[in-house]
């Protein structure tokens, strides 16, 4: 029994965001990985791409990063020169200067650094199942899934507990900024121009900028070190300090990102429990699993669905010829269901090892810096959530956003059972 069968008819349209709706098309992207693996796709919103779906493929092309450049954006949508200037992350640069700013950041997100959060994070865990399995019947990724991250990214922020609602709503209106249910300025059905020169095309971001200011002008003010976003701002080895238009944007990467990768992680995780029943029992059994569970929970939800690179020279590839200047998608989604890869890929095996899933961007400089933190909680909500429940059942269809880069399911009915 698989945990979810695609409805796609095997032709969907990748750049359509509504294709999205009912989940990744996988019946296409299968399609794809067999018959066409470099498939070119013109796109009335912009300049047409290609289309890498093979684990292997993407795994390499990701280290090759003199051909395939993330310096002129990573999503499917043009920008100018300037626009890709003033919205830039460090995810928007190649080596060295990629390097260059990770190194800044590293330490704030290292293993050590975020293991030393876990107790934190179980007492969080606690008081969200506390109040969630109050309820039998409930959204789960309303009351569990948001609501854990949020928590957390609040501690990691340092930020106070009365602000996070409003941070992660700006954050789903950056990141999901083509789904009505999330924002107001809805990418591709509305001219968004006049905040073209802000994070994610949205408004949210130059409001997010403004709370970051202020934010870190009180924490100043007060001497308050606390949190990820001081280390953040401490001087390098050279001396250099972020500038302001960077930690904008950064901050607002983090906000997003740092929320809806674990959220649609953990939605993903609760939506196979109710579909494979021996996945909570596999849970209770012992410690081994947690070894490989959270990896195999992650690489099922792929929350970035893709990300995109621009050909710098011209590079020869399955008989065919991606020209300088072109942009190639790296589906992901499509990767981690690759037969080629994993052995029965549309089920959910929480012991699979080895698990070269690409959530995280793995084979390139871009290896996601929050993806210890995302490995610890999945990890730690389930091995919570297990404890204590008998049974975990869909209550009605889930709902996937309406999204082609953002993978997650935002609406998921559960009837659960506690001990």
């Amino acid at each position: 029994m698989t945990v979810w069968t695609p409805s796609d008819d095997g032709f969907a349209d990748l750049s359509s965001h509504d294709t999205f709706v009912h989940g990744p098309p996988h019946n296409t992207f299968k399609r794809l990985r067999d018959e066409d693996p470099l498939n070119w796709t013109d796109w009335d919103g912009g300049q047409g791409f290609w289309s890498i779906t093979r684990h292997a493929d993407i795994f390499e092309m990701n280290r090759n990063t003199a051909v395939f450049s993330s310096a002129h954006g990573i999503r499917m949508e043009d920008q100018t020169p300037e626009e890709v200037i003033a919205r830039r992350t460090f995810q928007e640069t190649d080596p060295p200067e990629h390097m260059q700013t990770r190194i800044k950041l590293a330490r704030a997100f290292s293993k050590g650094v975020i293991a030393g959060f876990e107790e934190e994070l179980r007492g969080l865990c606690d008081e969200v199942l506390d109040q969630a399995l109050q309820h039998e019947r409930f959204d789960a990724t309303k009351l569990i899934a948001r609501e854990l991250p949020m928590r957390m990214l609040g501690r990691i922020l340092g930020t106070p507990e009365e602000d996070l609602p409003w941070l992660v709503e700006k954050g789903d209106a950056l990141i999901a900024n083509t789904d009505p249910d999330f924002t107001d300025h809805v990418l591709d059905r509305m001219n968004t121009d006049e905040f073209r020169m802000m994070p994610f095309n949205s408004p949210a971001g130059a409001e997010l900028y403004v709370y970051a200011k202020d934010l870190m002008a009180k924490k100043n003010a007060s001497g308050d070190t606390n949190g990820i976003l001081h280390m953040i701002l401490q001087p390098g080895p050279d001396g250099s300090v972020m500038p302001d238009e960077e930690f904008r944007n950064f901050f607002c990467l983090l906000v997003a990102a740092g929320n809806d990768t674990t959220r649609y992680s953990i939605a993903a995780g609760m939506q196979a429990m109710c579909h494979q029943p021996e996945l909570l029992a596999q849970m209770q059994e012992g410690d081994d699993i947690w070894e490989t569970a959270a990896d195999e929970i992650i690489r099922w939800a792929t929350p970035a669905l893709y990300f995109r690179r621009t050909a710098m020279s011209d590079y020869e590839m399955h008989g065919k010829t991606i020209c300088a200047g072109d942009k190639v998608l790296y589906w992901f989604a499509s990767a981690n269901r690759d037969e080629r890869t994993f052995d029965d890929p549309m089920r959910v095996d929480l012991h699979r090892s080895p698990n070269k899933h690409l959530s995280f961007g793995q084979g390139g400089p871009h290896l996601c810096l929050g993806m210890w933190l995302a490995r610890l909680e999945v990890r730690v909500l389930f091995q919570e959530l297990a404890k204590r429940i008998t049974s975990i059942e869909p209550d009605g269809p889930h709902r996937f956003l309406r999204s082609n880069f953002v993978g997650g399911i935002k609406s998921l009915p559960v009837r659960i059972k506690a001990k």
